[in-house]
Formats: C-alpha cells, structure tokens, sequence
C-alpha cells in the first residue's frame, strides 16, 4: 500500500467503494474487511456506520477474476477525522473542487459524495496557491475566469487555490492626473473625470493624452502617428510584483508574447489572447516548479 499524504485523492475514483458496516471499531472494521473480497478495482473503501464515516485502504491479493481477496487493510481515518459533505455540484473528480469544499468543513479527510453521488475524499487538503495578475476593468477579468475554467474541469491538477491581484487600470490614471487619457481598448467601467478616447478605435488625429497602456500600445501608437504619446503610464503585469513574494506562483498575460507560454522562474506568461489550452499549460507548468 502506498503512503498517503497532503492533497491524496483516489485517481480515478472507481477505486472508492462505499459500504456499509455495523461498526466502525478499528479492530472489527478491518477484521471484517481483511475476511472479504472486493472489486479488482477497489483501493479504498467508505465504510458508513449511521451517521459516521472511516475511510480504509486496501491492499488486494494478486488474484484474478473480478472480485478478489483481501490482503491487507489499513484505516486511513477514523470517524473523528473524517468530514463528510454531500453536495450535487461537485465533481468529485477535481482535486480542487475537493480541497475547496474541504476547506469549509476542515478534518484530516473530507469524503464527499459530489455530482451523480460519485464518492471521494481529500487527505490532508493544502491547496497550490496561484496568483494571478491582470488588468481591471473589466471585472472579473478574463485570465482570472479563463484560469478558474481550468481548475473546474482539469482532473490532472492537484488542488490550486487562485489569489487575485488586480491592475486597476483607473487607479493607475488617477496617479497621473490628467484632462485627456488614451486606453488601449474600450472596456465597461472606465468612468473618470477626463476625457477618455481608445487606441484600438484610431482616433483620427493624435492628442496630448496620456496613454494607458504597456508597450505594445506604445508601439502602435508610434506606428498610428509617427511620434510618441505626450505622457504615458504603463500598466504591464510583467513589470509588477504585486505586492507579494517573488517566488510565488504566479500567472499573467502581456501583449508582447504572442503565442505560447513563456517562464521566467515562478512567473508563467501567456499571450493576450490566450487560449484555454495556454493557461492550462501555464498552471501545469506553475505547480510543477
């Protein structure tokens, strides 16, 4: 049998039978288990005592035939350490849906009987923490919901957790005060008291704004104009910490990456358009490292 640690659950989860018991005394329950046959699939078992749960592991002798003997069995948890939550929207094949249910209803493990009563558990939930940094408006953004698609339907990842840091694109426009600014792209939510026009619409003459916006935009402002805007603020995740540890996960998007995922240490960078595929390999690459 395989040592069990922080962040285990049952891949797949056909490997988790529920059963029931008439107790869930350690000695009896695994004298009863060792005396039966499972499933050749089988590696842990739920065993249910009325309101109570204990979650055992299994080690089955190497026979064939569908339902095989029992070799060995260890309780991984008894019914003082072991939550259960039944809850329809889980899959109960995502690690971090797991963790993030855990989370609320802390214990050594967490049996959760999820979307179609599918049954698993997490050992020990302790979460990857990502951060990720973007650009607002608009909120949420669309790196942070593109991220969050990944950790909801991804069954290869371990349990991620992700810690949004928010570029606020009118905080940053207020630092420099100004009567004209120049943003890249229209997006909902950038009210200011100024006038507010976008590089993506060509406005046909330029203006003594202040561009909003990474070097990409400078670029095309130069090309659009054929000079540099008055004043300009840039906004590039790359070029911010966040406020948090540098050697902390983190995923951003800048406009200079125009396809694929770049690394630079603990930073994972996909281009502005990301596809779902990209920020899925940034994220594997990210709790990998």
């Amino acid at each position: 049998m395989n040592e069990i640690g922080p962040n285990f659950t049952a891949r797949p989860y056909r490997g988790v039978s529920v059963q029931d018991f008439a107790t869930l005394d350690e000695g009896a329950l695994l004298t009863r288990i060792r005396s039966r046959r499972v499933y050749r699939r089988t590696e842990f078992i739920v065993a249910v005592c009325g309101d109570d749960r204990a979650v055992v592991q299994v080690e089955r002798a190497d026979e064939e035939g569908i339902l095989v003997p029992v070799r060995d069995a260890r309780l991984l948890a008894g019914p003082e350490e072991v939550a259960f939550v039944r809850d329809e929207s889980v899959d109960t094949g995502n690690a971090s849906q797991l963790a993030r249910i855990a989370r609320a209803h802390p214990a050594r493990v967490c049996v959760v009987e999820g979307r179609f009563q599918h049954v698993n558990f997490i050992h020990s939930p302790a979460p990857v923490r990502v951060r990720v940094l973007e650009v607002i408006p608009p909120e949420p953004p669309k790196l942070l919901e593109m991220a969050q698609a990944v950790l909801d339907f991804d069954e290869a990842l371990p349990p991620v957790e992700l810690d949004f840091v928010p570029i606020d694109l009118r905080e940053l426009a207020r630092a420099r005060p100004a009567e004209h600014y120049l943003f890249p792209c229209r997006s909902g939510g950038l009210d200011l008291d100024a006038r507010v026009e976008f590089l993506d619409a060509g406005p046909d003459e330029p203006g003594e704004w202040t561009l909003v916006g990474c070097e990409r935009s400078r670029q095309i402002h130069a090309a659009l104009y054929g000079r540099e805007p008055a004043e300009r603020v840039d906004f590039c995740p790359r070029l911010r910490d966040g406020g948090g540890a540098p050697e902390a996960p983190t995923l951003l998007k800048c406009c200079l990456n125009e396809r694929g995922v770049e690394q630079d240490g603990r930073r994972l960078t996909v281009p502005w358009g990301a596809s779902l595929e990209e920020v899925r390999s940034a994220l594997h690459r990210l709790v990998a490292a």
